[in-house]
């Protein structure tokens, strides 16, 4: 257990020695590290879910949220989606050693990159168990050591976690050191994590506001420090009326309490009339409440049994992570994207049109890491999207964006080869 600063300095010491060894670890081990841990996640479920059952009672006695209750939460159908996400990871080509940009110049010169590893990722997180393990898996298969720091909230269910992946990496003949777990929640090891510039290269932080806020002020290494997931759709005048509800709907209400759901309804007046009723009969039934302006209460008025609340200043902007959600009415996708730009995250932003040149205008000027058409926002996932897992969705503009999978933590150098040339 760590519990005193020099204990996380030796961690750190140790890790960066086995970043050394990973960077040169032959792919087909990582890869057995990773499956290992997938079959620990199916033969010790018993084990995790009931380390799980104490955070989570835990957590309802002192009174969290649904929301993050959710968050918490694993059964056996999340514990065999993560087993799977971790296979499908295994299954990716390893990035390390990629050239890429690869040319010859006039002179015979021969210049390129070559994909290689960060070093060491410290990860700092809340309420998330699923994160010990996406972000251990990925760090690895990337040739990166990792530094978890998890929350109080899931301390038993990260703790079991954790031992899992380093049995699972030790039976490969991966550096013990390559996944390291900080078992103590004393919240002054944060702030010695974020100082930590000589043995940490990378930090996330990955829970709510006030932790990335924390992570933005006080690392001295680079940061992923963006995510915060404020989700618009924008239903457009040529949408497809039915299309466009059941979108809304799945972005909504599949899975609420995460970054990726749905807050903000903008539609077009011309559909309006057509749509929003449909919506309300939807998220009615889901037990969804809706923030109107006055525009969307005018045509949702006379809709009974709905839960309808005229809007505020402060829901434009609101990552809601629960079963609310603010709707407009825009009158042109010009007010559209108005809004989006001033209300918006950077994180997922969605258009529903059968109108190819609205939807490319919306692709072209929507500057969010991810921008769809015609799709629920819950597609902005690392496995969703072919990366197996993810260690965060960033929102950073440099050096990663959107999703971040294996590729996400590489960096490369540059290579030159020659045949003698000088340059006198």
């Amino acid at each position: 257990m760590i519990t005193a600063t020099t204990d996380l300095q030796t961690l750190g010491r140790n890790a960066r020695k086995a970043s050394r060894s990973l960077a040169r670890l032959p792919g087909r081990v990582k890869d057995e590290a990773l499956r290992n841990v997938a079959d620990g996640l199916r033969s010790r479920s018993d084990e995790i879910l009931e380390a799980n059952a104490k955070d989570t009672d835990a957590g309802r006695r002192d009174g969290l949220s649904d929301s993050i209750l959710d968050r918490l939460l694993l059964n056996p159908e999340r514990l065999a989606a993560l087993a799977e996400d971790v296979l499908a990871v295994a299954a990716l080509p390893d990035p390390l050693g990629e050239s890429f940009d690869v040319r010859q110049l006039p002179n015979g010169l021969r210049v390129g990159k070559r994909r290689v590893p960060l070093g060491v990722v410290g990860a700092i997180y809340e309420n998330r168990p699923n994160v010990t393990v996406d972000i251990s898996v990925l760090c690895l298969k990337s040739g990166n050591a990792v530094i978890l720091r998890g929350g109080r909230e899931a301390i038993n269910s990260n703790t079991a976690l954790a031992g899992l992946v380093q049995n699972g990496i030790a039976e490969a003949g991966v550096p013990g050191d390559a996944v390291q777990f900080v078992e103590s929640t004393d919240r002054a090891l944060v702030g010695e994590m974020l100082k930590m510039k000589d043995h940490i290269d990378l930090v996330i932080p990955r829970g709510g506001s006030d932790l990335v806020r924390r992570v933005a002020a006080e690392a001295t290494m680079p940061a992923i420090t963006g995510g915060i997931g404020v989700c618009h759709a924008y239903i457009d005048r040529t949408a497809d009326v039915d299309k466009a509800v059941a979108i809304a709907h799945d972005a909504k209400v599949s899975r609420p309490s995460v970054c990726n759901a749905l807050d903000t309804v903008l539609v077009h007046s011309a559909i309006a009339p057509a749509f929003l009723p449909k919506l309300a009969e939807e998220w009615g039934r889901s037990g969804v409440e809706i923030r109107c302006d006055r525009r969307a209460l005018s045509i949702l008025g006379s809709v009974d049994r709905r839960a309808l609340t005229p809007v505020s200043d402060d829901d434009w902007g609101t990552e809601f992570l629960s079963l609310t959600a603010a709707v407009r009415v825009v009158d042109s996708l010009d007010e559209a994207l108005e809004h989006i730009s001033t209300y918006g995250s950077g994180h997922t932003d969605l258009i529903v049109t059968e109108d190819y040149s609205a939807a490319n205008r919306f692709l072209d000027e929507v500057d969010s890491g991810v921008v769809m058409v015609n799709v629920s926002t819950r597609f902005n996932d690392g496995g969703q999207l072919g990366l197996g897992a993810e260690v965060a969705i960033s929102t950073n503009k440099m050096h990663a964006r959107g999703p971040m999978g294996l590729k996400e933590l590489t960096s490369y150098k540059w290579t030159v080869q020659g045949n003698g040339q000088i340059r006198t």
